[in-house]
């Protein structure tokens, strides 16, 4: 049931991108890890999504991979590091499924708040 939920909230917060009142940020650890995906069809889809709706904004990489070591520090593995400090300096908003990088996220001082994406559809009222 629970995947369910996340499934149909991912698609609710997808389609608000579509009527651009948010924006996907992607990262460039993003991309590698759709890269990684051994499902062609699955790849495929996700590559879609990110050239359709995916924003790359400009950045300050040194930053953000010096909080990405520091968040290594506090438990996060390097990915789940660079995801969340690439966020901190691109989005207002980190949305994951991953329960225990969330839980992490959750505890660390930052300019963003961490959501499940159920959790975020909630906050933002979406139907």
């Amino acid at each position: 049931m629970r995947n369910h939920l996340e499934a149909t909230a991912f698609f609710l917060i997808l389609h608000n991108i579509y009527l651009k009142k948010y924006e996907m940020i992607i990262s460039p650890i993003h991309e590698i890890e759709v890269q990684s995906i051994c499902e062609i069809n699955e790849r495929k889809e996700l590559m879609e999504i990110f050239i359709q709706y995916g924003k790359k904004p400009e950045c300050n990489m040194n930053e953000i991979r010096q909080r990405a070591e520091e968040l290594v520090t506090k438990n996060l593995g390097a990915a789940d590091a660079a995801h969340f400090a690439f966020a901190e300096a691109t989005a207002d908003f980190f949305i994951t499924c991953d329960d225990r990088l969330l839980k992490l996220c959750k505890n660390f001082e930052s300019n963003i708040i961490a959501f499940n994406p159920v959790e975020f559809c909630i906050r933002e009222k979406l139907k």
